[in-house]
């Protein structure tokens, strides 16, 4: 199983923790790194460093913003250790969708590109959503 490993400025990675939880219950091989205020890059360093260094096999890091702290240091992390994958944007739809594929991918790489597009198929509007299903609905009627 991959193990991930959820990290973002203030309380956004338990927050996406507590709703999967909520929905789904707990999970195995999930580990979450907040980065609230008031706590320095060499802290969060140490803690990300920690949290991989318990994790077994491949692991992808969710980060919230491409080129923020968290982000920045799990990419230094990633290269130091192969099998590593790091994702930044990470979003509630995304992470659940994906939570369960970790038993079915082979690795971090695979999983890596099935959670982008997962995360970027998962944005959406009604707008989008109903034009996409009216023209299905006025077809099915004979409209």
């Amino acid at each position: 199983m991959i193990s991930l490993i959820l990290t973002g400025h203030g309380r956004i990675a338990s927050g996406i923790h507590q709703a999967i939880v909520q929905v789904f219950g707990p999970q195995d091989a999930l580990h979450v790194i907040d980065f609230p205020e008031g706590v320095g890059t060499a802290e969060l360093e140490r803690q990300l460093s920690e949290v991989l260094d318990q994790c077994d096999g491949d692991v992808v890091f969710f980060t919230d913003l491409l080129g923020g702290s968290p982000f920045r240091l799990a990419s230094t992390l990633a290269t130091e250790r192969s099998g590593t994958e790091v994702i930044a944007g990470m979003n509630l739809a995304m992470f659940a969708e994906m939570l369960f594929e970790r038993d079915s991918v082979t690795d971090a790489a695979e999983f890596r590109a099935r959670a982008t597009e997962a995360g970027r198929s998962g944005i959406t509007s009604l707008a989008e959503r109903l034009l996409r299903t009216r023209p299905q609905l006025e077809t099915a009627s004979g409209l």
